[in-house]
C-alpha cells in the first residue's frame, strides 16, 4: 500500500493489524473515537484501560504531553513513554485518566503511519490476557475478520516495548 492510500485509510477510520519494531498490533486513527471503540470490542477489552499512541511527531508530543524526560534517549526505539496529559480530556477515549503511553516505533510502517499527522493507537493485536503475537499467523481468525487491513512483514523481535514512567525503566 502507497503512503498516500496509507494515510487516506487511516484517516477514514479503517483499522489495521501492524508491525511494530516489537510486536504486531492493531491501531487506528486515534482522534476516531467509533473506531478506537471498535479496536476494544475486537480485543474484548475493558473500555476503561487505557491504550497507547504511536505519535506522529517529537512536537506533537511535546504539544500535548508535559515532557519530563529526554524523548530523544527512547524515541524512535522499542520504549512506550508514559507522559502526563497537558489537558485531563484530551483523547479522553484513548486514556480517561491524566497519563498518555506513547511510543514512535522504530520500523518502516510505523514512520509511514506517522505522515498522517494523527496519533495512531498501538496495542498488542491480541485478545485481552492472551499472547503476544509475533506473526500473523499468531493471530486469529476471529480478529483478523474484523480489520480492514493486515500489514504482515514476516517474523518480529517478540519484546514487548520497555514502558518509561517517570524517568525509570520498567521492562515487561
Amino acid at each position: 500500500m502507497n503512503t498516500e492510500t496509507l494515510i487516506q485509510e487511516i484517516l477514514d477510520g479503517k483499522i489495521f493489524i501492524y508491525p511494530t519494531d516489537t510486536l504486531y498490533g492493531i491501531g487506528c486513527d486515534a482522534t476516531n473515537q467509533q473506531a478506537v471503540d471498535k479496536i476494544k470490542d475486537i480485543k474484548v477489552r475493558d473500555r476503561e484501560k487505557p491504550l497507547s499512541i504511536i505519535a506522529p511527531s517529537i512536537e506533537w508530543i511535546e504539544q500535548n504531553c508535559i515532557v519530563d524526560v529526554d524523548i530523544n534517549k527512547y524515541l524512535p526505539g522499542a520504549y512506550t513513554l508514559i507522559l502526563k496529559k497537558k489537558n485531563k480530556d484530551f483523547l479522553s477515549w484513548v486514556s480517561n485518566n491524566d497519563s498518555l503511553g506513547i511510543r514512535i516505533p522504530d520500523n518502516d510502517f510505523c514512520r509511514q503511519v506517522q505522515k498522517s499527522g494523527v496519533p495512531f493507537i498501538t496495542t498488542t493485536v491480541n485478545l485481552a490476557g492472551e499472547p503476544f503475537a509475533i506473526n500473523t499467523n499468531d493471530i486469529s481468525q476471529e480478529i483478523k475478520k474484523q480489520v480492514d487491513h493486515i500489514i504482515d512483514i514476516g517474523e518480529l523481535s517478540g519484546r514487548p516495548s520497555t514502558l518509561v514512567i517517570d524517568g525509570k525503566e520498567i521492562k515487561r
